[in-house]
């Protein structure tokens, strides 16, 4: 239905219209509602589930270019967008209202986007896929307004043959298939760059519930998140295999997961962790000869008896059946026994004992924890060094390559804790 002759150029106002087309939409949802798909043909369903799809991206292209100029409701509520209207009257959430905001102001600038949402082509997760590329050729001093320009006709065609994810992919690298010779190293740089964000955006935060289970989340870079899903799901399929082959009843996929995760922890192989780690199914008991000696002995699971979980005799037995215990009896002074090698490399037992005693990082202020550092020798192996424990310290990643800059000198203080300087 065109709206044109009821526009106010013409002396009236829209209003009318548009409510016309709107119980027109209205009536026919109603219609469709009230009957039941479980009758209809397979080809029916299809062509319903088709024709729908694009009906709400010509409805989605509707609310955006609608919220593209809603200045004037921002301005009713106060606010410097229309979010406090949807909020307060369509129950939307201010964070998505104004992500919808600001992708209908996104869309605004680029009438290819506009026009492709508007016929039904270009959903909104890929215009939103779109117009974040374009931005970023916009801001790209390389590239140039004809190749702001392709790139925008290219990847509305793309939109048409592609996923929101594989669009995403092709994005990135639209220049190089504009122009290779000129934008090829532009991408690999802006490949590397982009990995180097997402390492320093890899965050992992592990919390207590107090309610015998532990939350954790975090971020990974692309690849390693991708090998971690495989990695699950590869435990998760056959026990939901197991249960479709019982006949029982499927749990959520998440759950699924979280037993394919654990069950992942649990089946790691002690031999293949970093040698400068530990290992979940490892545990580290710690006791006094004195509490070793009593009948109802309490233990310490970790490198350190004030601040480990204390644990009693019988339930470090009891986790045996599923772990390897390493026992550590301290004298009254706390002092573990040298455990030296003949050997290039610290041995396990020997990083162990490193990190009973030192706690965590022996650098001067530094308290990173000891199972993210490594042994080192403070008089290197070339020059006559030896792995043992008097000539071993336990340094983190940061202070490991301290000790080996040429920029740096370190010393081992009187406490045992190593200072470093830098060479004059």
């Amino acid at each position: 239905m065109s709206l044109e002759h009821d526009l106010d150029h013409w002396g009236s106002h829209p209003g009318d219209a548009i409510d016309a087309a709107l119980a027109v939409i209205e009536s026919s949802l109603r219609d469709l509602l009230a009957t039941d798909p479980t009758y209809w043909r397979t080809s029916t369903k299809k062509d319903l589930l088709a024709r729908l799809e694009t009906i709400q991206t010509q409805q989605a292209a509707l609310k955006l270019r609608v919220l593209a100029t809603a200045g004037d409701i921002a301005q009713e509520t106060g606010d410097k967008d229309a979010s406090a209207w949807m909020r307060a009257e369509l129950l939307v959430d201010k964070a998505v209202a104004r992500s919808q905001i600001k992708l209908a102001t996104k869309i605004a600038k680029y009438e290819l986007v506009a026009d492709g949402l508007a016929a039904g082509v270009v959903s909104p997760d890929k215009a939103r896929v779109i117009t974040t590329a374009l931005d970023k050729i916009e801001a790209d001093p390389v590239a140039s307004a004809e190749d702001l320009v392709l790139a925008e006709k290219l990847l509305v065609d793309y939109a048409t043959r592609l996923t929101a994810n594989e669009l995403a992919i092709v994005g990135r690298k639209i220049l190089a298939e504009i122009d290779p010779a000129r934008f090829e190293n532009a991408e690999a740089q802006a490949l590397l760059a982009e990995e180097e964000r997402a390492q320093q955006k890899t965050a992992l935060r592990v919390w207590d519930n107090h309610d015998g289970t532990v939350g954790f989340d975090g971020v990974l870079p692309v690849s390693m998140g991708l090998r971690f899903k495989r990695l699950v799901e590869a435990y998760a399929q056959p026990r939901k295999q197991q249960l479709v082959e019982k006949g029982a009843g499927l749990p959520p996929w998440e759950r699924l997961m979280g037993q394919g995760f654990s069950r992942l922890l649990e089946t790691l192989d002690p031999a293949a962790l970093p040698r400068h780690g530990g290992d979940a199914t490892t545990l580290n008991v710690v006791i006094s000869l004195e509490e070793l000696r009593k009948d109802l002995g309490i233990a310490s699971l970790g490198y350190d008896e004030a601040n480990g979980t204390a644990i009693s005799a019988a339930e470090a037995r009891r986790m045996a059946c599923n772990a390897t215990i390493i026992p550590w009896v301290l004298g009254s002074e706390g002092e573990v026994l040298d455990a030296g090698r003949a050997s290039r490399f610290f041995q396990p037992i020997q990083r162990k004992a490193l990190r009973l005693q030192a706690k965590c990082c022996q650098a001067e202020g530094c308290d990173m924890p000891p199972e993210w550092c490594d042994a080192h020798h403070l008089n290197p192996w070339a020059a006559g060094g030896k792995t043992d424990l008097k000539d071993g310290a336990l340094l983190c990643l940061h202070h490991h390559r301290l000790a080996h800059a040429p920029a740096y000198l370190h010393e081992r203080l009187p406490d045992g804790t190593i200072r470093f300087t830098r060479r004059p």
